[in-house]
């Protein structure tokens, strides 16, 4: 078994826009990585500024290369001051 990601990423109205316009670019990157078992965001369709995050990787070294990735990338910046609750295992 490898490292499974879940949990969610609370946005508010005013950053609505900025994730929708870098999501679909950080998902692409992030399944296309090496290691990637699955990688969805989503959002929740009861509340509508919570994405919910579920993503599989291989193995830690996968997990860490993609943790590494997603620090660097103009995503990483953009929502770096996003609020996020995740569970690893």
């Amino acid at each position: 078994m490898g490292v499974i990601l879940s949990g969610y990423l609370d946005v508010p109205d005013g950053d609505i826009a900025t994730v929708e316009n870098h999501l679909p670019t950080h998902i692409t990157l992030s399944r296309a990585e090496g290691g990637c078992v699955s990688f969805d965001v989503r959002v929740d369709p009861q509340n509508p500024n919570r994405y919910l995050v579920e993503e599989e990787f291989t193995t830690q070294a996968a997990f860490d290369s993609h943790q590494a990735r997603v620090k660097a990338s103009e995503w990483g910046r953009a929502t770096a001051h996003l609020k996020r609750r995740y569970k690893i295992i």
